[in-house]
C-alpha cells in the first residue's frame, strides 16, 4: 500500500511539471518555467523516496532525497526573487 502512495506522488508531481512546462511553452511566462523546473526536481525527489523506502531497504539515500528537494526549492526561490517584475 505504501508503494502505491509513493508511485502516486511521483505521477502527480510529474503531471504538475508537465502542465507547468506546457503552460510556459504557450505563454512564455518565466514563473511557469521556474515552477516547472522545481516540480521536475520534486519528481526526482519522490522517485528517490520510492527507491529508498520501497526498493532499497538495506541502504539509505536520505541525504540525496533531501538534497534534491532542497535544490528544487532553491530553483523556485531563485525564479521568484530574481525574475519578479
Amino acid at each position: 500500500m505504501a508503494a502505491a502512495v509513493y508511485v502516486l506522488g511521483i505521477v502527480v508531481t510529474a503531471l504538475c511539471a508537465l502542465l507547468l512546462l506546457q503552460g510556459y511553452a504557450r505563454v512564455r511566462q518565466k514563473l511557469l518555467l521556474w515552477s516547472g523546473l522545481c516540480f521536475i526536481g520534486l519528481t526526482i525527489s519522490n522517485a528517490l523516496l520510492f527507491l529508498d523506502l520501497a526498493i532499497w531497504t538495506e541502504i539509505s539515500i536520505y541525504t540525496w532525497r533531501l538534497a534534491t528537494a532542497a535544490v528544487s526549492m532553491l530553483v523556485l526561490i531563485y525564479g521568484l526573487v530574481w525574475e519578479s517584475d
